[in-house]
């Protein structure tokens, strides 16, 4: 009696993704079996069996190279979904059985002042609880997305222009305010204030990324054809500032350390100063199904002197 043909569900396991992943990261069918420890031919088999099952190819066999085809980016982007949504369930079952996240993620926009942030984890970790906790950097929307896609659990540094969905939480942390540097040496600086935008547009902007992986991400504080140096976090962007190689707004909690010793000078500008309002934000649970880590930063978030000292530094919680 022949057997029945193995449908899409009986393919598409965790591990079969996984293999599907190796095989798009190294380019080859013979580099990917090798590092999943399989000969290339047993490789070949399952890639073919799971093709047969969805009637489609998902790996473009033209070249040397194995590429995959529209199909296939759209399966693993998927499949990485449904990944993540196991390991989502997996943990919301151990967070049952404790009270405590067996994982804690929080995603921390590059606004965030790192020395606060790492006091609370401090405090936390003194708890010796039995959650890993996990940072994760993350710039403008990207830290709300950290969160939506369910990579985080709480999101500090959510900008106002990113409004939270309906499963989610957000409370406001405060307001920065940016300041307009360059350093000493740059042209700029010998110009007189306020500077105009045409003024401003004729220099390179130093600009820190959006971190988001989906859409189009935001954009703060550039001009329409103004030539700009993109880096990946805030002190980058101020250390990019202070070698001259830029311009731009910087927080002024973070500047004005250097602007008083002069190794920046802050400019006044025609247009409108410039203030960043976030929130932070974490995904709606009853009270008594909270995990006992998101109660816990919860709470310390809701201390007034926290949330001033997450953004403007600890020095602020003393003044």
């Amino acid at each position: 009696m022949p057997q029945n043909r193995p449908t899409p569900r009986d393919l598409l396991t965790p591990d079969a993704l996984a293999m599907l992943q190796a095989i798009a990261d190294a380019g080859s069918f013979a580099a990917a079996a090798r590092a999943c420890g399989l000969v290339p031919s047993a490789l070949t088999y399952r890639v073919r069996r799971i093709e047969d099952a969805l009637d489609v190819l998902l790996f473009d066999r033209s070249s040397r190279q194995a590429r995959l085809t529209e199909a296939g980016a759209e399966l693993l982007r998927e499949g990485g979904r449904l990944l993540a949504e196991i390991d989502a369930i997996a943990n919301r079952v151990r967070r049952v059985a404790t009270g405590w996240e067996a994982s804690f993620t929080i995603a921390v926009d590059s606004i965030i002042n790192r020395t606060t942030l790492f006091e609370l984890c401090q405090d936390f970790l003194a708890l010796n609880p039995p959650t890993r906790l996990r940072l994760r950097d993350e710039t403008l929307s990207g830290t709300l997305e950290a969160l939506s896609s369910g990579q985080a659990d709480l999101a500090l540094g959510v900008v106002t222009e990113s409004p939270v969905g309906p499963g989610f939480q957000s409370q406001p942390l405060g307001s920065q305010r940016f300041i307009f540097t360059v350093a000493p040496h740059h042209p700029l600086a010998r110009e007189s204030a306020p500077l105009s935008d045409a003024q401003i547009r004729a220099h390179r902007a130093v600009a820190v990324a959006d971190s988001a992986r989906h859409g189009e991400g935001l954009t703060v504080g550039l001009l329409g054809g103004q030539d700009v140096f993109t880096v990946a976090s805030m002190p980058a962007k101020l250390e990019a500032q202070l070698r001259g190689l830029g311009v731009g707004f910087l927080p002024e909690c973070l500047a004005r350390p250097y602007v008083e010793t002069g190794r920046l000078v802050a400019l006044r500008v025609e247009r409108d100063e410039r203030r960043i309002h976030v929130n932070y934000a974490w995904r709606k649970t009853p009270a008594n199904r909270m995990g006992k880590a998101l109660a816990w930063w919860l709470e310390r978030l809701g201390q007034p002197l926290t949330r001033q000292a997450l953004l403007d530094g600890p020095s602020a919680s003393r003044n």
